[in-house]
């Protein structure tokens, strides 16, 4: 499948480091796919995605509000900061 703006995908989100909200996922709508290389500003987390990850903007719909960014695929092991897309249910 592949992506576009209105989609609704899963964001896996980090979780915090003392452990009041766990890694899980969350709603995400697609704001935008951008065309062309990954941004300047991601060249270190570059090296953690897939090589054929696709980079999309998100809007996260979070319990306390809504969270905004530019995020890579990770359909095998949904890392923290990752989008996939949602499990198929019967």
């Amino acid at each position: 499948m592949k992506p576009s703006v209105g989609r609704v995908v899963h964001y896996r989100s980090f979780g915090t480091p003392v452990g009041e909200y766990a890694s899980e996922c969350r709603a995400a709508i697609v704001a935008g796919v951008p065309e062309g290389a990954l941004p300047v500003a991601d060249a270190e987390r570059a090296q953690e995605w897939d090589s054929d990850a696709v980079v999309v903007d998100l809007a996260v719909l979070n319990p306390t509000g809504l969270f905004f960014d530019r995020c890579p695929q990770s359909e095998d092991n949904h890392r923290g900061g990752t989008w996939h897309w949602p499990e198929r249910t019967d």
